[in-house]
């Protein structure tokens, strides 16, 4: 196996800072780092922190490295305390992973991360924007977009001095879109993918972004030999979007893009779960223990759950106003229900994330004051990021609800099939990516719908136990058809 080096904005592992100076070390969040985790031996929930024994950070995947940011003032420090931000040589824990920690200035890193990739490029690929109030590109905009390419240089730069002749690398989402192009300056013999993990915005919503701007986040990814994405609808929006470029040339056949002499093939690999990994997690004690006490909370009573970070995109609020709507015009669900609600704080050094995380709040205390009563509690809404809680709610949830405005898949809607104890029904928006995947057997709805989206909770809970088991065991199956090993293998086996 030649070497492979893995980019992406988020690690394996992150790391706290206690007032004394003690690192603590955590599992990273997100469905990038568990896809990618899956085939790195990197761990997806690695416990307490703990040392590993140099013999076993020295016998880290050699084959793999994987290089990521320092997202905060614990990350910085555990990179600073590594040999050249290397944290297995220093001998933590990464179950196994090679791990290069950026020790990217903080200002340009929050510039880059809050000012570019998560208010502008994920904005422009989930079409977030009130576009009579924004975007607006002005000189700080210009100044922000300045540290995106010092952020997408660094990582460009430790990739060119890490890689071996001839080696692959894989670089990962739209918080890398200019990484490709500046790897294959530097290093023209390397073979480059860049893989999109969010939506891709159709054309004329791609021009929201400043022409040279999105000139350079299109000729950025198409510096790498093969751009993956996770549907055939967003390899398509690129296209179309690579349609813009003068002198560009798309093959819609061969599903390539020439520009300035150099091709890039655009593929389509999607994303499922590793189903025994996963199962192996779910066994363990603490997410029995935790199923124990949700199931004597929730009692006989049936459950509907979502598991979401409070991101603009994943749409909570409409979620629970449906929910609302249904014990409104269905009262006979009332004291027979349980809504359990996971949304985990995100992105919160953005305005717009803390209003939002407020007004999930907000809608959860008024449903609660509505119906609630002294022996029954409509909806539990827990936001601290509690893994091994999810996963014991996969296993009770007798209704899944996920209805992002847009999603690039949604690995929620597929880890919870087949962690599902008696089947599970799926009330799955239209909008994610995973619907092209498990429309036939999912309940889909439009995500804008809050009282179509009621309907379908109401009749999500009344499907016989016997069809929804046969169709959560066509979900899970499909979930499990795609794991990550497979989905990293096709994005590499298409260099060759």
């Amino acid at each position: 196996m030649s070497q492979v080096l893995v980019a992406s904005n988020r690690g394996p592992v992150s790391f706290s800072l206690s007032e004394d100076g003690e690192l603590a070390m955590r599992r990273g969040g997100g469905g990038l780092v568990s896809g990618l985790a899956a085939v790195t031996g990197a761990p997806r929930d690695p416990g307490p922190p703990r040392l590993a024994q140099q013999s076993e950070a020295s016998s880290s995947a050699a084959d793999v490295l994987w290089v990521c940011a320092s997202l905060g003032e614990g990350d910085r420090t555990a990179a600073r305390r590594s040999p050249d931000g290397r944290i297995d040589l220093a001998g933590y824990d990464t179950g196994g992973a090679a791990v290069r920690m950026l020790d990217i200035p903080a200002a340009t890193f929050d510039r880059a991360y809050n000012g570019v990739a998560n208010s502008t490029l994920w904005f422009v690929h989930h079409l977030l924007y009130d576009t009579p109030r924004s975007p607006h590109f002005d000189a700080r905009a210009r100044r922000d977009w300045q540290s995106y390419e010092a952020y997408n240089a660094a990582f460009a730069d430790a990739l060119a001095r890490d890689a071996a002749q001839g080696a692959k690398a894989a670089i990962q989402d739209y918080h890398l879109s200019l990484a490709p192009r500046m790897l294959r300056d530097r290093r023209p013999d390397l073979r480059i993918v860049h893989f999109s993990h969010t939506p891709w915005a159709p054309p004329e919503y791609f021009r929201l972004l400043p022409d040279d701007i999105g000139t350079q986040v299109l000729l950025g990814i198409l510096g790498a030999d093969h751009a993956g994405f996770l549907t055939e609808r967003w390899a398509s929006a690129f296209l179309d979007c690579c349609e813009l470029l003068p002198g560009a040339r798309v093959d819609r056949s061969a599903r390539t893009v020439t520009c300035s002499g150099h091709t890039t093939h655009v593929g389509v690999h999607g994303l499922g779960v590793d189903e025994a990994a996963l199962r192996k997690r779910a066994a363990q004690q603490d997410v029995v223990e935790r199923a124990r006490a949700l199931k004597e909370q929730v009692g006989d009573r049936q459950l509907i759950v979502r598991i979401d970070r409070t991101e603009l995109s994943k749409n909570i609020v409409r979620g629970l106003a449906a929910y609302r709507e249904m014990l409104v015009n269905h009262p006979e669900w009332r004291g027979r229900v349980v809504h359990l609600a996971f949304a985990y704080p995100s992105r919160y050094d953005l305005p717009e994330y803390r209003e939002y995380t407020a007004a999930v709040q907000r809608m959860a205390a008024q449903i609660t004051e509505e119906f609630g009563t002294a022996d029954w509690d409509p909806l539990i809404l827990q936001v601290n990021d509690d893994y091994p809680r999810s996963l014991a709610a996969y296993g009770l949830a007798d209704v899944l609800l996920v209805n992002p405005i847009r999603d690039g898949m949604n690995l929620v809607a597929k880890e919870g099939p087949v962690l599902s104890k008696q089947g599970c029904a799926l009330v799955l928006s239209r909008e994610a990516g995973a619907a092209s995947e498990l429309s036939e057997d999912a309940l889909t709805v439009n995500p804008y719908d809050v009282s179509q989206t009621a309907e379908t909770l109401h009749q999500a809970l009344l499907m016989p136990r016997g069809l929804r088991a046969e169709r959560c065991a066509r979900l899970a199956a499909a979930a499990a058809a795609l794991p990550p090993q497979r989905w990293f293998a096709d994005q590499l086996a298409a260099l060759d």
